[in-house]
């Protein structure tokens, strides 16, 4: 693969990664809420199931999803009704105590921002679509296992990074000091935009 190649790849899945959506929503709430780790390992999660999509997408599999009706649009609600699991955990969430709000949250915090992380990008077929875009610039028929796979891995790594970087940015004392005294009604803004994102991909 030619690096002037690799670098349109990785400028476009950067931009990818960094747009505002569900994904970005997601992260941020479960730093606001879990503190630094639960962030962080959202972040891996969602990275994950980028990783995912691109390696479905850049061995073809991606393709019957994109180009069926119904496995898209199941996927799709799967992902809206999770959003508005998320949005009501979140409106429903009590203000936590000052120690919670720092970079150990309990177990059950870390496993669920995982997993949380995870499902977000996996119910999200727009990716299959989006990957299926890109990855058709730069995939012939004549490429290597090698070659989808290093681009199936960098999209998966530039996710997971910048993801990791907002979890990093929020999480710091200063952030975290403010984001404390006024959780209650961070946790309230954060479920009206996670819903009304859910809501607009079931009326997309």
């Amino acid at each position: 693969m030619l690096l002037s190649s690799w670098l349109a790849v990785a400028g476009i899945c950067t931009l990818g990664a960094m747009s505002p959506g569900p994904s970005l929503a997601v992260v941020m709430n479960n730093t606001v809420s879990h503190g630094r780790q639960a962030g962080m390992l959202t972040a891996l999660g969602h990275g994950l199931g980028v990783t995912g999509y691109a390696a479905a997408t850049a061995l073809g599999l991606a393709v019957i999803i994109a180009s069926s009706p119904m496995i898209f649009d199941l996927i799709r609600y799967a992902g809206a009704a999770f959003l508005l699991y998320l949005a009501y955990k979140s409106f429903t969430a009590g203000k936590p105590k000052p120690q919670e709000t720092g970079s150990q949250p309990e177990p059950d915090h870390k496993r669920k921002g995982f997993i949380s992380g995870l499902l977000i990008a996996a119910l999200n077929p727009k990716m299959a679509v989006f990957f299926l875009a890109l990855f058709s610039q730069f995939i012939d028929t004549g490429a290597s296992l090698q070659d989808k796979l290093i681009l199936a891995a960098t999209a998966g790594v530039i996710d997971t990074l910048w993801y990791l970087l907002v979890a990093w940015g929020l999480a710091t004392p200063a952030v975290l000091t403010w984001l404390s005294r006024h959780q209650g009604r961070i946790n309230r803004v954060f479920a009206v935009v996670i819903a009304a994102l859910a809501l607009s991909i079931v009326w997309q």
